[in-house]
């Protein structure tokens, strides 16, 4: 129990703003740890969308204001850790390019002219999509949403051979057997609060990680964290746009 624990204190310090404390003969890089932070993913998107809502809900006389406010406190609370990738990854993509070695480039930490206007331009994206889910109420489809786009980073590290140390580790702690199981759960659950759209998303949410993922192994020759990060962003804005479509 200490070690399902000290996982979902790790995936909230490591994935989310949240302040979050260990003591200090706390063994975080225990293999059982390692797999309750993993498998602790998707309960990290469940709680920071509810934070979310529960923040628009609260300032909701301000209308369209307060839909932009809580939509920008969602990636905040988790750190624009994921965001920020987004930048690393067009950073290096457009190094290789012309001609640097892409590796390079995306472990810098200055920020390229390409970056940022990859990276503005899905903030816009991203705040306006979450506005407008937000504003028509679409509140458990976001929810499922931000719970299907950290199960597919379980899938992708499951998936992929890593070029960074830390994510290779964590794959190496990641059995198929819980995987498998934690995907049944929250299929089981989605279908229960959600009926079928649950796997509509999921699947749709899953092709698009491994889509996403395969065109920037493509375009920068590996896959390491920051690939991860962008691929959880772009799901999730493919998701948010579907549900749009569908339900507005």
């Amino acid at each position: 129990m200490k070690h399902i624990i000290l996982g979902i204190k790790f995936a909230l310090s490591y994935f989310t703003a949240l302040p979050i404390r260990f003591g200090a003969n706390d063994d975080l890089s225990h293999p059982k740890v390692l797999l309750s932070m993993l498998l602790a993913l998707p309960f990290v998107g469940l709680l920071l969308s509810t934070i979310m809502i529960g923040v628009f809900v609260a300032l909701e006389p301000l209308g369209w204001l307060a839909a932009i406010i809580a939509g920008v406190m969602y990636m905040a609370l988790y750190g624009f850790i994921h965001t920020e990738a987004i930048i690393d990854v067009a950073d290096a993509v457009y190094a290789k390019h012309s001609g640097k070695d892409p590796y390079v480039i995306i472990k810098e930490p200055s920020v390229g002219a390409m970056g940022v206007l990859y990276g503005v331009s899905f903030l816009i994206l991203k705040i306006s999509a979450l506005s407008y889910l937000l504003m028509h109420h679409l509140f458990l489809p976001f929810m499922a949403i931000a719970a299907i786009s950290r199960i597919s980073l379980l899938v992708l590290i499951r998936a992929y051979a890593f070029r960074s140390l830390f994510v290779s580790q964590l794959k190496e702690n990641l059995p198929l057997l819980p995987l498998a199981i934690v995907i049944s759960l929250y299929t089981a659950l989605g279908g229960w609060f959600f009926s079928w759209h649950f796997m509509a998303l999921l699947g749709i949410g899953i092709a698009s990680a491994l889509a996403l993922s395969a065109l920037a192994k493509r375009s920068l020759g590996f896959i390491n964290g920051d690939v991860l990060g962008m691929s959880l962003e772009g799901v999730e804005l493919i998701l948010m746009l579907a549900v749009l479509l569908a339900w507005v």
